[in-house]
Parts: structure tokens; sequence; C-alpha cells
């Protein structure tokens, strides 16, 4: 964790991936964020997988270095608390729907400068999650094996929910971003964040949807084939499967060097009438003839004396992981100093856990904050941002609207 933030508070009060996201982000560059879920925990609190006491490995990672309060977000009392603790704050992040008791409008008649940050589904309110967005991006239709029939294989879904995760950094920016004009201007906002747009939007940045009008069908699904350059994977003699990709001429020339096969370059070239070393277009063009060239090198040589060689020859290459051999890499994992203890974790489960993402160049980065207990800091927020006395506090407690830390469920 960072302490660029520390004078940033924030209240969040979502649940599942891109929204909680938006809050971790802002929490691991030192912004006080204060979790508000429903006493017996929002929608995403017992995702899986769970441990064998029953907590979420998701929601405790999602929310390292928030705190919790916990409210009967049922009930009007614990509703008003919730919006409340959202007014005093002045930054609210939310995927609830506008029409909630958390409306901006509603919230902004006692807080004019209120800034909320509102994740929806589609823009025009439909309902929207990461694989429904993804399905209408087009995207699964072009994954897939090269060979695949192009009417009728099927869609091939990708495993890791982007688009939540690209939403909850692109809330977390447009909040920042907001605060910002709030400065100049003592303006506040509502800022909608559809996961919808960002899917459709980053297909469009990406130059696919120009590309797409401008020639006038679908591309052909590619395999693991990097689309418009040279790249792709391949498999050792020791039947190790590891992915290569050559996007300038160093690249280029340093595959070339690494796999020993220049003199097969050169009568492929000759025979085609082309340069590689041109750029990307002849590589991909005649992707299919290159691959062959460098596979049938690649089945003269273990992976270990592969991987020297384009070490040493400067390019850009990986072997394929499972996911638990990546949890397990000493590079990846042990020796990374994005990682970091997380002693205490609520599951009662140590493992690395990530600090920032960004490294702050000469900023002491600290190590990973825990997740908090669900109603852990109810109290303590509720004294200190709606001072609230204890005798008060009590009888919320008491009466079910409030709850305290679960450590001991």
């Amino acid at each position: 964790m960072y302490n660029l933030l520390s004078d940033l508070k924030i209240i969040e009060v979502s649940s599942f991936v891109a929204s909680p996201t938006a809050g971790l982000y802002a929490a691991q560059m030192g912004a006080d964020v204060v979790r508000v879920d429903h006493t017996a925990g929002g929608l995403d609190y017992h995702r899986y997988m769970l441990t064998k006491e029953g907590r979420s490995l998701s929601w405790e990672n999602l929310n390292r270095g928030k705190k919790s309060v916990a409210l009967d977000l049922r009930s009007g009392e614990g509703r008003e608390l919730c919006a409340e603790l959202a007014r005093k704050t002045g930054q609210l992040i939310t995927n609830l729907p506008e029409q909630s008791f958390l409306s901006h409008d509603v919230l902004a008649k006692g807080r004019e400068d209120l800034i909320s940050v509102r994740i929806m589904g589609w823009h025009d309110g439909r309902q929207a999650m990461d694989f429904t967005v993804n399905a209408a991006s087009g995207y699964p239709l072009m994954c897939g094996p090269a060979d695949w029939d192009q009417a009728s294989a099927p869609p091939v879904n990708q495993v890791l929910p982007a688009w939540d995760f690209i939403t909850g950094a692109y809330a977390a920016f447009a909040l920042l971003a907001a605060i910002r004009h709030r400065d100049a201007t003592g303006k506040g906002h509502e800022v909608r964040i559809p996961l919808g747009n960002v899917a459709i939007g980053t297909m469009a940045n990406a130059g696919a949807l120009a590309e797409m009008r401008y020639r006038g069908a679908d591309r052909q699904r590619l395999g693991n084939a990097i689309w418009g350059a040279f790249g792709t994977d391949f498999k050792s003699r020791d039947g190790k499967r590891f992915m290569v990709a050559a996007l300038t001429a160093k690249q280029w020339a340093g595959l070339i060097e690494a796999f020993g096969v220049e003199a097969q370059i050169t009568a492929l070239e000759a025979e085609l009438g082309v340069r590689f070393a041109d750029g990307d277009t002849p590589r991909f063009v005649h992707r299919e003839r290159l691959f062959a060239v460098f596979q049938a090198a690649a089945d003269d040589h273990d992976y270990d004396d592969l991987a020297a060689r384009m070490g040493k020859a400067g390019t850009t290459f990986e072997r394929y992981r499972t996911m638990h051999e990546a949890s397990h890499d000493p590079v990846l994992i042990d020796d990374n100093p994005l990682f970091g203890p997380s002693p205490d974790n609520p599951s009662g489960f140590d493992y690395p856990a990530t600090r920032s993402f960004a490294q702050m160049h000469g900023e002491p980065a600290g190590d990973p904050a825990r997740a908090p207990y669900l109603g852990e800091h109810s109290e303590e927020v509720l004294a200190t941002r709606l001072g609230l006395s204890s005798g008060a506090i009590g009888k919320l407690v008491d009466s079910g609207t409030v709850a305290l830390s679960d450590k001991d469920k």
C-alpha cells in the first residue's frame, strides 16, 4: 500500500467484481475505503471458492485494505444510515441501481458536491454481467482453432472476467477525475459507467469496430496466433508449450537467431518474393509457412535450450503454465516485489497477496493490508463519520440494524 490518497475517504456499497475492484485500487493507494454490506454479507460474500471455514477467497482479496460496516440494508433505518455515510463522506462507489436508496439525486439533496460512481449493466438500463457483454462484443466468436468452420463453430468464452476488472480500473480513474473537477469548480457529479460500454468501447478503441465496417466481414479464427503480427504457440522436443511474439525488427531477428533458421527464412523469402524484416504484414500474411519453419526447429530442441537461446537473443516468449503452477512459481510470485505477506487473513489461510500494481519509484510500497471481517469497523465508522455515541450504536446493534465483526462466526 502507498499513502498517496491518505486524505481521500470513500464509501463503497457494492458486490461481485467491478465495483469492489474500484475500491480496492483506491485502497491500495492509501484511500480510506469503507465497504458497507448487509448484515449477512453482500451478494458476493460467499462467492466460490470457499475455505472449509466458509470464507470466500474472492471476497477476501477484492476487499483488502478496506474497512467493513454491516447494516441491515433491508430496513429503512439501515438504509438511511448508509445514505448518511455517503453524504458525510462525499465520495461513493456503488453498483446499486440509480432507482435504489442510493439514488444520486436523493443523496445530493443533502450534499450538492457529492460524487457517486455508479457501475451499471448497459447504457439503456438493461442488466448485464461480464460474460454477457463479452458475448455481445464478438470476441468469443474470434476464439478457437483456425480450422473451425466460421459459420457453425461454437463461441469460446474467456475465463478471466476481464471486462469487470477493466471497468473497476476505469471507475477508480473516473472517480479521481471527478474529484479533480470538483476541486476546481465545487461541482459534484454522478458518474455512470456501463459495463457494456467498457466492453464495446474497448472493442472500438482497439480499432476492431472500424475494421469490421471497413472489411465488411468478420475476422477468421486464428487459434493461438496473434492477429496482424507474428506470434503463436510452439511445442519443444520435450513437450513444453510456449508462446512467442515478434512485433519489432529486433524481436524478429532475435527469434531467427535463437531458432537457428536463417537459411530456411532466406529460402522462403526468395520463394515468396518478400522480406519478412519489412514489418508485421508479410509475417502475418505468410504466418502458416513461417510457423512450420519455427516448429520444425523447435522439434529439435528441448525447451530449456530454446529458452536460453531466446533469452540471450532478446526475444519475447513465455512458457505456458497451469494456474496452479503459476501460483507457486518463484519468479512470478516469490521473488516478485508485487507480492508481500498476508498474515491474519479472515480465512485463516496465509498466502502471498498483492501490493499496488503501480510501483512508485522511491516510495515504500508497504505490505499488503488484510481484508476486514464483515462488520469489523461498524462501531468505529458510525462514531467517527456520523458522530453516534456508543450508547446509540449499542441500541442499533441490539435492534439488528447494525452488526459487529463476524470474526467468531
